[in-house]
């Protein structure tokens, strides 16, 4: 184990607690390397170019780059372990190489058969499924290109040690033994994995309809009649709400989240209230809730709902979610053999979009609009603006608020007496949230990527957010009804309510920008885009076995681009992106003695990109199991636990501490639930957490905004569009020069909007 200072001493985090350890104590437990040895990832690339200079850099260079990247792979290849893994001397690695560079030539008329979904997998380039990837020929240079522009430096040296490591295996695996692995790299009958399930006699219920329908109070309502039973929804907030729930109304019911579990204890049989990847497969249950089914389709999270759906032991499964969900759960049903019933909702009150937008105009206001954002910053800075402005007081809803903050928020909000007139909000009041809304007010229609990149609403989720205006029964009806609030009688509540009568008061949703507006009512008068297939990811089983087949330190994120490329699929099916599952078995690769059990739990921890600090955490908390010992939340230095010992301050650099130590500290949790002989520290983990949340939130309540940034991110918006206009108006002039050149409404706002910006 890594030796610690003699003392530690976190005052803030827990006065009475100071641990003593003596060098004598520290001894090597195993041939695993320290963490403070592993190396270190850059921040960003020595070579960091923008996306567009890397896109008009001339192919020449661009060699040029791959064959440095080259160079410096042999050297990195050339150290006695790595050589080892590949089963190699220094002469045949150069060797190999030498064969390498040779298929990676400027010729755009030079195919070559190389692990070619290594590059589609890294970019993103494939969602539809093939049963013979590995059989497609391709350029070699292009693909580089293309990782390279996309992915930087970084990217284009994963994607060409995959590459490498593909060539080098292929050229020595024999015909018998690239059979097997195909046939197990059969993934077609994803059903076939719960057997047990498939000898239940199971009826699915498809709830569907659009957004205050009440399909899920229905599917609920049938819940809590039940003996045994579960809800699997897509937030914790939403498993959390549902739990307060069913325990209001004197079911027992317990909370499993990937970072959080609340047992009751000494009743069995209790309800369970969930997240969709946390859905228990080996209980039976007489009904099970799946709450917003259509993230099924879901690229990144759609394995959970398969895995949901396809696994679950109940004799009822209630799945909730939209239309275009039902040819797929159709289809599903049918090659399960179990009897489906469609129940179909129309929406309980009317819904519009507004005329024209707020025109960046906060004293246009009035008293029930949500305002919503797509970041904790922006939700704080805009409350702080609209009080300053206009003397409203505003209530805040997200995800990552506590539990106990939340409901106390949407209770202030929903009571027509409590003087909190404006709802600033975050997406997340798009997934059950009761809340009496009015107008829902975007502040734009664009939002972050996970990789810290901008990227639009789609037509689901604006319809989705859009959805949550005009709710005829408001959460303050509760109180005064017979279904008991949850919370206690917060005014929050998990489920679509049905009132005693309706209340048929049109909800409006609008822009607080002229340039949004027009992309808000094409999304609401589209028709949604049918899902055609399921997410899936290859079950444990499939990736042991399937990892029998090469040396013992071959690299695992090999394992699992080479299973996913030879992997053959049913069309219904789709598998889900494993680039963070990559990344993060790459970090953890150096560590040794993990199992493969344990590289794939830790491989599919919540990783949040961009964290300053969060790789070399993980590394720590995988050393930790591989030594299988020394979690003590206290011995872990690479959790900046001091960070809560400086004054609290609104600089950025803070409050960018405090989100390292957060994340690592919902890291830590999320182990410990799957590793609890080592990581023995969760009541404090969760102690240090609460507080650390209090103190972001302080902060971010007490940032200073600048009134000027939201009208330059509209006028760049702006900007944006008519960018695209003159690009449309190109590009149709000359493909047919005759025809008069319909501007797109999707993409330009009207010239009245735009006149008065």
């Amino acid at each position: 184990m890594a030796c610690s200072p003699a003392h530690i001493h976190r005052n803030t985090v827990a006065p009475v607690l100071i641990k003593t350890k003596t060098e004598a104590a520290c001894h090597e437990t195993s041939k695993s390397s320290s963490p403070r040895d592993l190396p270190k990832r850059s921040g960003q690339d020595s070579l960091a170019l923008s996306i567009a200079m890397r896109e008009n850099m001339k192919a020449s260079k661009v060699k040029h780059i791959i064959d440095e990247r080259l160079d410096i792979l042999g050297a990195s290849l050339g150290k006695a372990h790595s050589l080892q893994t590949l089963g190699l001397d220094h002469n045949e690695l150069e060797i190999f190489l030498a064969k390498f560079r040779t298929n990676i030539t400027i010729d755009p008329g030079h195919r070559h058969v190389l692990p070619s979904s290594f590059a589609k997998i890294v970019t993103n380039t494939t969602s539809t499924p093939q049963s013979d990837k590995a059989k497609t020929s391709f350029n070699a240079f292009e693909t580089f290109q293309q990782v390279f522009v996309e992915k930087g430096l970084q990217g284009l040296d994963l994607e060409l040690k995959h590459a490498f490591i593909g060539f080098v295996t292929d050229s020595r695996t024999t015909k018998p033994v690239l059979e097997k692995q195909a046939e197990i790299a059969d993934l077609r009958y994803p059903f076939e994995w719960f057997p047990a399930t498939r000898a239940k006699r199971r009826t699915i219920h498809l709830h569907v309809g659009p957004t205050n329908s009440g399909k899920t109070y229905h599917a609920l309502k049938r819940l809590e009649q039940a003996g045994t039973g579960l809800y699997a929804g897509p937030l914790r907030l939403l498993a959390h709400e549902v739990y307060t729930r069913l325990n209001a109304k004197g079911k027992p019911c317990n909370l499993i989240t990937g970072e959080e579990k609340r047992v009751i204890e000494g009743v069995k049989n209790a309800m369970i209230s969930c997240t969709v990847e946390m859905t228990p497969i080996n209980v039976d249950l007489e009904v099970a809730v799946i709450d917003e089914i259509q993230m099924i389709g879901s690229t990144e999270r759609g394995w959970a709902w398969t895995q949901a759906f396809l696994g679950v032991k109940a004799k009822e499964v209630h799945l909730c979610g939209e239309e275009r969900v039902v040819p797929l759960i159709q289809q599903l049903a049918a090659l399960m053999g179990e009897s489906l019933e469609i129940h179909r909702y129309t929406r309980l009150s009317p819904l519009e979009v507004g005329k024209e937008s707020l025109k960046g105009n906060l004293h246009a206001l009035e008293k029930g609009d949500c305002v919503v954002l797509f970041s904790r910053v922006g939700i704080h800075a805009m409350k702080q603006e609209i009080e300053k402005k206009t003397g409203k007081r505003c209530a805040v809803v997200y995800g990552r608020l506590p539990p106990e903050t939340r409901a106390q928020q949407a209770r202030l909000f929903n009571d027509p007496d409590s003087g909190y007139d404006i709802l600033i909000a975050s997406d997340a009041i798009g997934m059950g949230l009761n809340l009496s809304i009015k107008r829902i007010i975007f502040e734009t229609t664009q939002k972050r990527t996970r990789s810290g990149g901008l990227c639009a609403l789609t037509i689901s989720e604006i319809k989705q957010i859009g959805g949550r205006a005009g709710r005829y029964r408001t959460a303050h009806d509760d109180i005064k009804s017979s279904i008991p609030a949850v919370s206690g009688g917060s005014g929050e509540a998990s489920a679509e309510a049905e009132p005693p009568a309706p209340r048929l008061s049109a909800g409006v949703v609008m822009s607080l920008e002229g340039v949004d507006l027009p992309v808000i009512r094409k999304a609401m008068e589209s028709e949604d885009i049918p899902i055609t297939s399921a997410g899936i990811l290859p079950p444990a089983a499939v990736v042991h076995l399937f990892k029998s087949f090469f040396p013992p330190d071959t690299p695992f994120s090999f394992i699992l681009l080479r299973l996913q490329e030879i992997s053959r699929l049913n069309p219904l099916f789709h598998l889900c992106d494993i680039n963070e599952q990559v990344t993060i078995a790459d970090l953890i690769e150096p560590i040794r003695n993990l199992s493969v059990g344990d590289r794939m739990v830790i491989c599919n921890a919540p990783m949040s990109r961009g964290v300053e600090g969060l790789p070399e955490i993980l590394q720590a908390l995988a050393w930790r199991i591989a030594n299988q010992g020394g979690g003590s939340l206290l011995d872990i230095e690479e959790i900046p636990l001091g960070v809560l010992d400086k004054p609290v301050t609104v600089e950025k650099a803070y409050l960018a501490s405090l989100e390292t130590l957060h994340t690592g500290l919902t890291l830590y949790l999320w182990l410990s639930y799957r590793f609890e002989g080592v990581f023995t520290s969760r009541p404090l983990a969760f102690h240090v957490k609460e507080m650390v949340e209090q103190n972001i939130d302080k902060i971010l309540s007490e940032m200073s905004y600048n009134p000027n940034a939201r009208s330059a991110r509209a006028q760049k918006r702006i900007e944006e569009s008519l960018e695209k206009l003159k690009a449309q108006y190109k590009e149709r002039s000359v493909a047919k020069p005759d025809l008069p050149v319909l501007l797109d409404d999707a993409i330009m706002p009207s010239v009245v909007e735009l006149g008065s910006l």
